[in-house]
């Protein structure tokens, strides 16, 4: 049975930083992409970013490009989140999800492409 955690999440203010990880177990995290999402009240769960297997792709939805950076530490199991430059539009429930396929060479931003998902934390930003 895989399991995804997530935690770092919080209240900050605009303008500054969090850092999500999600620790992976149950299966080889390394052989699989991870990706973030992020739900906010009254909306769909939308993608945030992903990154492949060996880490050597990212891939980032328009609206964090160049804010947040996705990155993983196969040794550790675990998937991290950088956000900069938090804006209030940020403000949602943030999921890591493990990618269906194994070794894929491309990361995908749908939701049917994962089929593992954390419980979400929640990050909250005050303007």
């Amino acid at each position: 049975q895989v399991q995804l955690v997530e935690s770092g999440g919080g209240l900050v203010q605009a303008g500054g930083s969090l850092r999500l990880s999600c620790a992976a177990s149950g299966r080889t995290f390394s052989y699989y992409a991870m990706g973030w999402f992020r739900q906010a009240p009254g909306k769909e769960r939308a993608f945030v970013a992903a990154i492949s297997w060996n880490g050597d792709k990212t891939y980032y939805a328009d609206s964090v490009k160049g804010r947040f950076t996705i990155s993983r530490d196969n040794a550790k199991n675990t998937v991290y989140l950088q956000m900069n430059s938090l804006k209030p539009e940020d403000t949602a429930v943030y999921y890591c999800a493990a990618d269906r396929f194994r070794l894929r060479t491309v990361v995908g931003a749908g939701l049917d492409e994962y089929d593992y998902w954390g419980q979400g934390t929640q990050v909250t930003v005050s303007s």
